[in-house]
């Protein structure tokens, strides 16, 4: 996703065994030790009487070893917010549960099958998850907005992108109203009482973090399909035309980045203007987008490459624990510059870093942090210009030490390893490694797990046909060892030279017909550092 005021400024100016990086996390989300939820169905009515919702959720759920007791997230009723539950039963029958703490605990009944339906009958109104509001133009509303876990204020669920499952949908609303929801439409009849049936069905598995909902008027369109997956627009009415044109560009994303990654995950791609938190929210297969990204001037392609980009990077291959959240946006940030790149031209790709080291730079001034940050606990607070801007930086220097072709070699094969599943570092280290035979452990663990970068120092003098290069890294905390592309300006003439600094000063030759008349370091930003002249 996208923070709605860093999008709108970017877009406006412009397990333990595997491995010691494994266990970098401090995910504090209580696990289920045996229960894995396969499916999700999830029957809801609307009405605009009150802002109550009835619920009921069924649950298939395996249970890979013993059959035991397991959590569900859902926050309890405490004065006007929260859910009351009206009962649980296991395949229609009642079964022993508490609910406390926010969590529905429930123990199957004795046997041996492995796999069980669980109903969860409900009923209150959600603080947070769904928001129910008005929009723009005064229509009431409601909107799926779970990120990162606030799907538990209005859905019993497991709540943590590490439990996938399919999510089905059966939305009871009254007539007039428009409905969108993660997956594909099945159904949609209207019934004797003035309510509408609408119902979507997602069979590929996904988090809670990126399921959602869509309920007010509407204005639809088909925008196109890419590989027979449907490509659509439902924006304000009032937004019509000027909706259909912004959101125009999804289909070219998405031919763009099925080329390059690989296939699609779900049932279609809709671009849904909406009442968010965020710039963007990637739902799966249901985008949501701020509601003034809607101006008629096409100036959100780069906030629609990047929640598009998620949908294989944080919502098919997502990270196993929030902690190494950089697998889904600073993968977004980048790839959503390597798409501008296709169409600009590197000039886009420059531009877009530099706005990005600019951000990096000022960031860790106050945040001195690694990307992936232990001491991070609570997920709302993982986001940050560090899993964003400096991921996406990572992923650049990456592509360059690589080669193009042995990057994309290496994020293809990462995604259709992991593709509907989850993620940690490690996995995607090992991946690139195998792939390019390089040992990536330094670059990984300077880069992802120490703090900042390389601030340098830097002169240069002449003598006798060489330049002598004078560098120094003159941060205290880690030294570096990186790539540093020189460009050298002679005779009205350019060359680069690669010198490769892995200390904490040294000098370099680099032999010149002529005394240069300018360098200067790193022109096609591959180096994410800041630089002090001498």
């Amino acid at each position: 996703m996208k923070n709605l005021t860093s999008a709108c400024l970017k877009f406006m100016v412009f397990t333990v065994l595997m491995s010691p990086l494994a266990t970098i996390a401090q995910d504090t989300y209580q696990r289920n030790s045996s229960a894995d939820v396969q499916a999700y169905v999830f029957d809801l009515k609307l009405s605009d009487q009150s802002n109550t919702i009835d619920g009921e959720a069924e649950l298939t759920v395996d249970f890979k070893n013993e059959v035991n007791e397991f959590a569900l997230d859902l926050i309890a009723k405490s004065e006007t917010f929260g859910m009351t539950l009206k009962g649980v039963f296991e395949d229609s029958v009642k079964v022993a549960y508490t609910f406390a703490g926010n969590k529905i605990k429930i123990i199957p009944s004795p046997g041996p099958s492995k796999q069980r339906t669980y109903t969860i009958k409900y009923q209150g109104i959600p603080e947070r998850g769904l928001v129910i509001d008005t929009t723009k133009f005064g229509e009431r509303s409601f909107f799926g907005d779970n990120w990162p876990n606030l799907a538990r204020h209005w859905l019993p669920s497991v709540d943590h992108p590490s439990d996938k499952a399919s999510v089905e949908f059966h939305i009871t609303a009254p007539d007039h109203y428009d409905v969108v929801a993660t997956g594909k439409k099945i159904e949609e009849s209207n019934l004797d009482n003035g309510y509408k049936l609408t119902v979507y069905k997602e069979p590929a598995p996904v988090a809670m973090k990126v399921v959602t909902i869509g309920v007010t008027k509407f204005a639809n369109r088909l925008l196109g399909e890419v590989e027979g997956i449907p490509i659509s627009a439902w924006v304000y009415p009032e937004n019509r035309l000027d909706g259909f044109s912004d959101y125009g560009v999804a289909t070219k994303v998405m031919e763009y980045f099925i080329d390059r990654i690989g296939p699609y995950s779900y049932a279609k791609l809709a671009n849904m203007q909406a009442k968010t938190q965020w710039g963007g929210l990637e739902n799966a297969g249901t985008i949501a987008y701020f509601e003034n990204s809607v101006t008629g001037k096409n100036e959100v392609e780069g906030l629609i490459a990047h929640e598009i980009a998620h949908q294989w990077f944080g919502n098919s291959a997502s990270e196993n624990d929030w902690n190494h959240v950089w697998l889904s946006e600073g993968f977004a940030t980048y790839f959503a510059i390597l798409y501008q790149e296709s169409v600009y031209g590197n000039d886009k790709r420059l531009e877009e870093l530099a706005l990005d080291r600019d951000q990096i730079i000022a960031y860790y001034e106050k945040n001195p942090s690694p990307i992936v940050d232990p001491s991070i606990t609570d997920p709302m607070k993982v986001l940050s210009t560090n899993t964003y801007q400096k991921g996406g930086w990572v992923l650049n220097m990456l592509r360059h030490q690589l080669g193009d072709d042995t990057f994309w070699s290496g994020i293809r094969a990462y995604y259709k390893q992991f593709r509907n599943s989850n993620a940690m570092t490690v996995d995607f280290r090992s991946v690139m490694e195998k792939v390019s035979g390089k040992n990536l452990d330094r670059f990984f663990k300077q880069w992802i797990f120490t703090k900042g970068y390389p601030e340098l120092k830097w002169d240069w003098t002449y003598e006798k046909g060489k330049v002598f290069l004078n560098l120094e890294q003159t941060q205290e905390h880690h030294i570096f060892d990186f790539p540093l592309e020189v460009e050298i300006n002679e005779n009205g003439k350019s060359a680069i030279s690669t010198v490769q600094m892995n200390g904490k000063s040294s000098t370099f030759e680099i032999e010149v017909s002529s005394k240069p008349s300018s360098m200067q370091l790193d022109p096609n930003l591959w180096l994410l550092f800041r630089e002090h002249k001498k």
